[in-house]
């Protein structure tokens, strides 16, 4: 069910509830399949009898509408993918963070100062000075990766089981070499977290109008640090990458990381509408 706290001008809602305003802005009718989300957001006051849109709505329809950038934080965990991210709009920026097991999203504005700040907490990102590691650099494939991420669902709960899995899983596949094959099998035990952050614009590429896209992949590995992920290169495309596609893994400081995602964003003249 949706909700709104009017002090705050912050909303819990679902896809459905986006897609009802996206009709309702372009004049259109929602179609049937919706209208159980129309008659949600009547009861809660932020769509009228007549289709009319609540004016407490005016700065999240303005941001999606018209996104002069769109962040987006696509966390993988226990719980599975969580999608947060940021709306850059001409008058509002606006948060969204999604919950385990919640259909809604949380949208909430922000300051523009913060939109670095956001995106770090979006992704967990922590102080890293107790985090240790044998080695700074991990060479492999995704299928290796893959073959660990095996092990380490067959261990049940059980560490030393598990982590005798993914050793064995990795010496069969003959790479890493050691440190990094030691280290690699530390790194799948401890991992808290994959995140990646997406930054896409409306920018220009050899004259010509285009989406611009930048993006940067991350391993929280919690007491062994933050890892880069270099290979494959972001941004990925589907079908891109395979079983034999390169993996690099690359021991990064938090404070390296936050200036990453600083990077990732594009400077006022790099945008065609700003």
């Amino acid at each position: 069910m949706p909700s709104y706290d009017s002090s705050r001008a912050r909303f819990r809602l679902a896809d459905r509830h986006i897609a009802v305003f996206a009709h309702l802005m372009d004049g259109e009718n929602p179609p049937d399949e919706l209208w159980p989300s129309v008659s949600e957001l009547m009861q809660i006051g932020l769509v009228g009898e007549e289709g009319e849109l609540a004016p407490i709505l005016r700065d999240l329809l303005g941001a999606l509408a018209a996104p002069l950038v769109l962040a987006t934080a696509e966390v993988t965990g226990e719980h599975g993918k969580l999608n947060h991210g940021v709306i850059v709009g001409k008058d509002a920026m606006i948060a969204h963070e999604a919950w385990p097991g919640d259909e809604e999203s949380e949208y909430t504005p922000i300051a523009p100062h913060s939109l670095v700040w956001e995106l770090a907490r979006m992704v967990n990102l922590q102080a890293d000075e107790g985090a240790t590691s044998d080695v700074s650099r991990i060479e492999t494939t995704m299928g290796v990766l893959d073959t660990a991420l095996s092990a380490l669902d067959q261990g049940q709960g059980d560490e030393e089981a598990t982590r005798d899995l993914i050793r064995r899983a990795l010496d069969e596949a003959g790479t890493p070499d050691e440190p990094q094959r030691a280290e690699l099998t530390e790194l799948v035990m401890a991992m808290n977290a994959m995140w990646r952050i997406t930054v896409a614009w409306d920018g220009t590429h050899e004259g010509e109008r285009a989406a611009m896209v930048r993006a940067l992949a991350v391993w929280d590995c919690g007491p062994r640090g933050y890892w880069v992920r270099e290979k494959p290169q972001e941004p990925i495309m589907e079908g891109q990458v395979g079983p034999e596609s390169e993996l690099c893994l690359v021991r990064t400081r938090n404070g390296v990381i936050w200036e990453k995602i600083t990077d990732l964003l594009p400077d006022k003249e790099d945008m065609v509408d700003a």
